[in-house]
This record gives C-alpha cells, structure tokens and sequence, in this order.
C-alpha cells in the first residue's frame, strides 16, 4: 500500500520533465543549420566550424560539477528555472555576435545556452527515471527521449528554410557576397534566438505553475553532497561514462556535418536550404526508434543492453557502407543511422546507474561530464573531412559504435546494484 502511494501521482511530473526534453532537443539541433550558415558567412574549413559544437558541448564538461552542487542545494524545480534563465542569456547574446560581426561570440553565446541545457539533463534525467517504478526507468528515460528527439526533428525543419535561405545563400555560385547580403543573413539568424528565447521565457513559466511536481527530493546539505570523484572508483561508472563520450560524440558528429554531406555533389547535389531541411530525417529517425525502442524496453525490462547491442551494431555498420558509397543510397543510409542511435542514450545512462557501485548523483555527475564527447569528436571528424574527404569521416563514428557494442555486452553480464544490493543482472 505504501508503495502505491508512493508512486500515485507522479505521472504529471514526468509529463511536466518531458517538456524540458524536447526544448533542450530543439534547441541542440537548431545549431546543425547554424553550422552551416556560419561556414559560408566567416568562410570556414570543417574544423573551423564544428568548433561550435566544441564550444556548444565543451559546457557539459565544464558545468556539469557545478550543476550538481547547484542543484543539490536548490532542489529540482529551481534548479530548472534558473537553467532557463541561462538559456535565454545565450539566446539574447548571439544577436550581439551578429552585430559585431564576430564568429568567436557566437561561440560564446553558444556555450552560455549549452551551459543552461548541461544544469537541465543534470537534473532531468535523473529525475525522469525517478519519477515513477524502479523497474520502469528505461522505458520512462526512453520515452522522454521521444519527446526529445521530437524537438530535434522539429528544429531543422523549422530553422533551415530561415536561416540558409535568402541573404548569402541566394546568390549563385562564384558571385560576390555583398556586406548587405551578410547583414541580411545575420538577422534571420538573429530572429530564430529571439523566438527561441521567447518560448524559454513561456516554458520557465509553466515550470514556476507546477514546480512542486518536481521537488521529489529533498536538496542536499553541503557534507552530504556525493562526490563526482567517487564516481570513478566504480569502474562501471568510467565505462558507462566512456559509452556515452562516444555515443553522443558520433551522434553530433554526423548530424553536424550531415547538412553540407548531403550538399556534396557526390551525394544528393541540393541546396542548402534543403539539405539542412533534410536533417530532420536524422533526427526524426531517432524519435521514431525510441518511439518503438521505448514499447520494446517496456517489455524486456533488464534485457535492455541486449537490444542496445543490436542497435549499435546496425549503426556500427552502417557507418561503414556510408564511407564506402556515393549518390542517393548513401545519403538515406547515413540519414537511417539516427534511427538505431535512438535508445542508445537512455539505455547507457540506466544501466551504467544500475551497476555503478557509486552514489546515483555521483554517477549522473560523471556521465554529464562524458557528454563533452559531442565537443572533442566532431573537432576530429571535422579534420578527418578537411583530410581525406566527409566519407573518409565516418570511420570515426563507426569505431565509437563498436566499442558501444562492447560496453552493452559486458552490461549483460554485469552485476545490478539497488539500495547497495547486487543482483544478477538477468535477474533484477
């Protein structure tokens, strides 16, 4: 009885944390479009412009400490707010860069708004797979996913055709880009951060009206706070947290550069604007695979790490053909490889708090941290590209997907851990 009591009602938080999902999904993926704009504005080389996503992801490694502190004391819905508020920060400060015409404030403003989103899935994922049975967390995680993966489905469709047409992009090739067709640019820019800022403003006041669907936890006092540090004595926890390095770095890797990959002459020879409008397939395909992924982990429960392994497997292989072929096939087969990097987020993120030995706080910590992934390996896929060539690229994300396929066998396994107590994984 005390159970069922325990769990009633927590439904609506949850419905209220998917919100938060899918506008850190959207916003994230309204950078992939970005990122092309800004390669044809400032004249870059793909090094140079993933250097967005550097600066974009690099706030999960040097936020994530400090988040956890902050919302140990502030407590969930707060913690939130206060997010929000550092979100539309960064928003308001790109039209800045665009006034200044400066690519380096850009990449500040970015990493003010990621800072935001880093406080938010340091809470929200936890939170997410606390809200309801223990037994449920990967589908719950999953299922929030979904909405995630919506808003960055959403995102290029809704911001490609404003931000990579007209302006510089409606002069034909070799003609000269005119300061007026650069301004013209920058404020279409500039008007996607203002909406985007608008709707962060409507969504912190949704959050104040039901806040106290939040507060599950209590805030933690200062010399009770777990240390991220012991977070590393589990080696399950540095493995988990090196599955999610990789996963999200060849995630953002591929979507970056998946805008200008189907621009290629070789490959689909379209425009920008449709390319970048193209994206949200790769998106889309992951909310339809956590869609169906979340219904399949619903009913494997803890076998989950068996159907990760099949997942990464696909996209493991598929990076392999993408690097091997050209034209149509390759573009709507580099485009189905969001569709099997879907659960791949939610299942790493459970089962590595299944079987850290470390605190969960200290362990969510941990694999936060491990989201700079999206920061180090799209850099490296960018020198890749500059090298040898987009396809060459792929490689990169194949040999990430791989090693995931090692870290969900070992996780089958591995030993499961509740309120201290180990159990055989098969069987928790």
């Amino acid at each position: 009885m005390n159970t069922d009591n325990k769990y009633q009602g927590m439904w609506k938080g949850f419905v209220t944390v998917i919100t938060l999902f899918f506008m850190w999904g959207f916003i994230t993926v309204s950078v992939d479009p970005l990122i092309a704009a800004l390669k044809a504005i400032f004249e870059l080389t793909y090094a140079q412009a993933m250097l967005t996503q550097f600066a974009f992801f690099m706030a999960y490694f040097v936020v994530s400490l400090p988040a956890a502190a902050l919302i140990a004391r502030l407590g969930n819905s707060k913690s939130i707010m206060f997010a929000l508020g550092v979100m539309v920060l960064g928003c308001l400060i790109v039209p800045l860069a665009t006034m200044f015409d400066t690519y380096s404030l850009v990449l500040v403003a970015l990493f003010v708004i990621a800072s935001g989103i880093t406080i938010l899935q340091v809470v929200a994922n936890p939170l997410a797979a606390a809200l309801g049975r223990p037994e449920r967390s990967h589908f719950r995680l999953t299922f929030s996913q979904t909405f995630n993966s919506l808003g960055t489905f959403l995102a290029p469709k809704l911001v490609a055709p404003i931000i990579l047409a007209g302006g510089i992009f409606a002069v034909t090739h070799g003609a000269t880009i005119t300061p007026e067709l650069r301004d013209e640019t920058f404020r279409k820019i500039d008007s996607v951060f203002f909406m985007i800022a608008g709707a962060l403003v409507l969504l912190a006041l949704f959050i104040f009206v039901f806040r106290k669907l939040l507060d599950v936890t209590k805030p933690v006092d200062e010399g009770q706070r777990p240390s991220i540090r012991t977070a590393f004595e589990s080696r399950w926890a540095v493995f988990g947290a090196v599955a999610i390095f990789l996963y999200v770095g060849a995630e953002v890797s591929i979507g970056s550069a998946m805008t200008n990959f189907l621009h290629e002459p070789d490959m689909l020879n379209i425009s920008l604007e449709e390319a970048g409008k193209m994206v949200s397939y790769y998106w889309g395909g992951a909310m339809v695979g956590r869609f169906f992924g979340s219904i399949l982990l619903f009913l494997v429960k803890q076998r989950a790490p068996w159907l990760l392994a099949v997942f990464a497997t696909v996209a493991t292989g598929l990076c392999l053909v993408v690097s091997q072929s050209h034209g149509t096939q390759a573009a709507y087969l580099a485009l189905s490889i969001g569709l099997f990097n879907s659960i791949m987020f939610p299942v790493i993120f459970t089962s590595t708090l299944e079987r850290s030995t470390a605190a969960p706080a200290a362990t969510s910590g941990l694999l936060c941290l491990a989201i700079v992934g999206g920061a180090i390996l799209p850099f490296a896929f960018g020198l890749i590209a500059d090298a040898a060539g987009l396809h060459v690229a792929y490689f990169l994300p194949a040999a990430a997907y791989l090693i995931i396929v090692v870290f969900a066998i070992a996780a089958t396994k591995a030993k499961t851990y509740e309120h201290g107590t180990a159990s055989a994984g098969a069987s928790h």
